[in-house]
């Protein structure tokens, strides 16, 4: 089923030892339109610190409740790097990060999470419930962390706050067509699937979806984004309709109509 990043905030988190907090925004990779993050309030037990939870952890999600389980535990989040998430997050940051949970990273691999579409098949014990961090660890896999870390210090930001790319405008090849409303998840693999586009400063009172593969250029300054689309392609989409829940064949379905008229 495809989710809304907009109906997935404030959904609560639960560690594997009682609650953790709120979602209140998201980290995306804006080379593979991947959700790697949720930023979760932790409320009043940790002083509404704000902490990084990946969806390596999630176990089972209760959606009637509005509730996403995680492997870790409460002290386990207490003492996590901190990490502002008022800022970009480098990738020496998500070393460190991922090296306290025993996470591999989840670059390379040539799919969505290493060499797997699922983020918890990268779990160091996959099929189990519980990661847990390796302070033990031998000197060498030590050295070996450091330096992939070192070697990773100087990449390029590729992490994007959700909330902040809201209301970027969407160029088509032709002209404008509105700009972002919202995105379409894929609760599964945690890939972005669609944008949503308003257009209603185009077109009043209609809104579309298109793919990421659509995507010519992103502008973070000028806060715009370019799709290898036409303005007419868009009109003759069939609109996209929020108070529906769309599985992946329907939004599918909506896309290749747009296709065979583009």
């Amino acid at each position: 089923m495809l989710r809304t990043m907009n109906d997935l905030e404030d959904y609560a988190i639960h560690a594997t030892d009682g609650n953790i907090g709120r979602i209140k925004d998201f980290y995306f990779d804006d080379e593979a339109w991947v959700i790697r993050y949720l930023i979760v309030d932790t409320g009043t037990w940790l002083l509404s610190r704000k902490v990084l939870i990946s969806p390596i952890a999630f176990g089972q999600p209760n959606w009637a409740e509005k509730i996403l389980p995680v492997s870790i535990t409460q002290e386990q989040v207490k003492n996590s790097p901190d990490i502002d998430t008022a800022k970009p997050v480098s990738r020496q940051h998500e070393m460190q990060y991922l090296d306290y949970y025993g996470y591999p990273p989840y670059w390379g691999g040539g799919n969505f999470w290493g060499g797997g579409a699922y983020p918890y098949m990268m779990l160091p014990d996959y099929g189990t419930l519980v990661a847990t961090p390796q302070p033990d660890r031998p000197e060498s896999m030590e050295a070996f962390a450091r330096d992939e870390a070192a070697g990773h210090q100087n990449d390029d930001l590729h992490l994007r706050s959700c909330k902040v790319v809201e209301g970027y405008h969407i160029e088509a090849v032709d002209g404008d067509i509105g700009h972002l409303q919202g995105m379409l998840v894929d609760e599964e693999t945690w890939a972005i699937r669609y944008l949503i586009v308003n257009t209603s400063n185009w077109w009043i009172g209609h809104q579309v979806l298109i793919s990421p593969q659509w995507i010519r250029d992103v502008n973070w300054l000028e806060a715009k984004i370019s799709v290898n689309l036409t303005q007419q392609s868009v009109q003759d989409a069939p609109p996209y309709h929020s108070a529906e829940q769309l599985n992946r064949e329907q939004a599918l379905l909506l896309i290749r109509q747009q296709l065979l008229k583009e």
